[in-house]
């Protein structure tokens, strides 16, 4: 099984041909492809490739699907006995990729 290890917004996926993904907002528009840069490590026919900190040449190709907001959180801070309170909401933006393809470029 193909897959490569990728990094955007922060944190790190294990994405394969085909798979469907909730990443951090890309300033991309829905229904374009996009070019995923940061490839940690590619594996290919069983072997294994790792980057120092990137792999050379390889990029994932992804399909942007939407743009959406995550469901909203409510964040509280409450200290007792001095009457303070605040409580402030906050909804998370994401967008939803398809991954087309894992080019190694080697």
């Amino acid at each position: 099984m193909d897959y490569a290890i990728v990094k955007t917004g922060g944190k790190q996926y294990r994405v394969s041909p085909g798979d469907v993904l909730d990443v951090e907002l890309l300033d991309v528009e829905a229904g374009t492809t996009t070019e995923l840069d940061d490839v940690l490590a590619v594996s290919r026919d069983g072997q294994m490739r790792f980057g120092a900190p990137n792999v050379d040449g390889a990029k994932v190709v992804a399909e942007v699907q939407s743009h959406y907001k995550d469901k909203k959180i409510i964040v509280y801070k409450y200290k007792a006995k001095t009457r303070y309170r605040r409580k402030k909401g906050h909804r998370q933006n994401y967008t939803r990729i398809q991954i087309q393809s894992i080019e190694t470029g080697g």
